[in-house]
């Protein structure tokens, strides 16, 4: 219980405040004012409504806390009120005075420091600085709220979807309309789970965003959950475009692929160079002496005809020998002119009294009349024994096998036409049979980069290859290549 003493002294603190405190009643009139340091009370406000008196409203002022008091009966403060005649920024705090569980009055203070105002102009740069540097982020950033209202939609994030800023923001466009199927659910499956960076936490996610002209971006993502008293109320992402990346490593993929195979063609070289040493001798010396004792001998009708057998054995063997080294004899690409029939009949020769052809029949309609096409031969001749041997394979060694070739008219390419009456390829599987690695047999039965390997090569030739196929009717590979043009000086172009 407090004396006379103190209470003396506290009423003299109140009166000593140097900013307004009100007491007034439920309907608003004055009831207590402390002193007016300022002197802007020019007559007595007792017994007179706060509003009018104060700040000369018709109505009470706009989020009044003592309204706020009434409705909850718990203290309220109120930021940004700003004054009709002063026109200055307070912050009002009001409190109830109870009498029993009824409001008796209630005491309203109103503070107005310089401070205040220099901590708002603060506030104020430092979210404009946080706003300028979000919006020139070089990568994308989107804010939404927890109903998919897009709240932050900065100028990279425009540039990689296609949606411009204001129809983002104004336009009604929703987080989810940005990730196509269900990658919002999915990404907030993800950030509200612990393994992905910690809860409220998404690290270099690789996702898809939908473009505006239905387009599915790649992105890299880092996302979060914004949190208020432990309550979701929004999430920010922030990511970057990875067309430009993941094409990068697609070249990279193929470059790598491509020195893989330079290597094996160099190795398959350095194999046949050793091979034709060891054999081309001994089948000299077969094919000599069995020529010396047919011309120089006398014998019997069969053992000529044996020995005449041996003959051409052996120099089917030399042909042989010949061809692989034909086919492997360089390790660099060289591109010239060359005969695609050529090309073609001497990987047919290599291949087809392999055992896996015993059983195929063999069909050529090579045009007779092609140009040469402009490319290196090793590559040439590595392209059709890849395609051929794929279609071998997926006949089982049992079918038939066609081969064409031809050029369309008021064309400047020449077409090879593969094609096979194995089970087809089906549909969906059809647009990824020349991605790296991919690949329908067992595991240890395919690497996936044979048919990736040509698709690259064909490229660097500046043609194309695709494949139709119907199931059960077998497939057909369809190889262009452009034909080696001459200008005016004899040069290929």
């Amino acid at each position: 219980m407090q004396n006379k003493a103190e209470n003396e002294y506290l009423l003299k603190a109140v009166k000593a405040f140097k900013r307004k405190i009100l007491i007034i009643s439920p309907d608003f009139k004055i009831i207590s004012i402390n002193t007016d340091p300022g002197q802007i009370l020019k007559h007595d406000v007792i017994g007179k409504l706060c509003y009018q008196s104060l700040y000369d409203r018709t109505s009470h002022c706009d989020n009044c806390p003592a309204l706020k008091v009434m409705e909850t009966k718990q203290p309220t403060m109120v930021d940004r009120i700003t004054t009709p005649n002063q026109g200055k920024v307070l912050c009002l705090y009001s409190y109830p005075i109870f009498s029993g569980d009824n409001i008796d009055a209630l005491v309203i203070l109103d503070f107005d420091f310089p401070a205040l105002e220099g901590l708002e102009e603060r506030l104020k740069r430092s979210n404009a600085f946080l706003r300028n540097l979000i919006l020139s982020s070089v990568d994308g950033v989107i804010a939404a709220d927890m109903k998919g209202k897009i709240l932050i939609f900065n100028e990279s994030a425009a540039e990689i979807s296609g949606y411009k800023v204001e129809e983002a923001l104004h336009h009604q466009l929703n987080i989810r309309d940005v990730y196509p199927g269900n990658g919002a659910r999915d990404i907030m499956k993800r950030l509200r789970s612990d393994d992905h960076g910690g809860k409220g936490k998404l690290k270099s996610y690789i996702v898809d965003v939908q473009g505006k002209n239905g387009e599915n971006i790649p992105i890299s993502l880092n996302a979060a959950i914004v949190y208020e008293e432990e309550q979701e109320v929004a999430t920010i992402g922030f990511f970057h475009d990875m067309r430009e990346t993941l094409r990068m490593k697609k070249e990279l993929e193929k470059a790598q692929i491509q020195i893989l195979q330079s290597e094996k063609m160099a190795s398959l070289g350095k194999l046949a160079a050793g091979v034709a040493h060891q054999l081309n001798n001994p089948l000299s010396s077969i094919t000599l002496f069995t020529q010396l004792v047919l011309e120089e001998y006398k014998l019997e009708e069969g053992a000529r005809n044996d020995l005449s057998r041996i003959y051409k054995e052996a120099q089917r063997c030399r042909d042989t020998v010949k061809e692989l080294l034909e086919f492997a004899r360089q390790t660099r690409q060289e591109m010239r002119p060359h005969d695609v029939n050529s090309a073609i009949l001497r990987t047919m020769f290599l291949l087809e009294n392999q055992t896996l052809f015993h059983n195929i029949e063999i069909e050529k309609a090579l045009s007779p009349s092609l140009p040469e096409v402009y490319g290196d031969i090793q590559q040439l001749n590595h392209i059709f024994m890849n395609v051929i041997l794929n279609a071998a394979d997926a006949m089982e060694g049992k079918g038939k096998l066609s081969i064409k070739s031809y050029k369309p008219l008021q064309s400047d390419t020449v077409i090879i036409e593969i094609s096979d009456t194995g089970p087809g390829i089906p549909q969906n599987v059809l647009p990824h049979i020349f991605e790296p690695f991919f690949t329908t047999k067992e595991v240890g039965k395919g690497t996936g980069l044979g048919l990736s390997l040509v698709y690259s090569m064909i490229d660097n030739h500046k043609g194309r290859i695709y494949a139709k196929s119907r199931a059960g009717k077998g497939t057909t590979f369809f190889i262009e290549l452009p034909t080696a043009k001459l200008d005016k000086e004899g040069t290929v172009n």
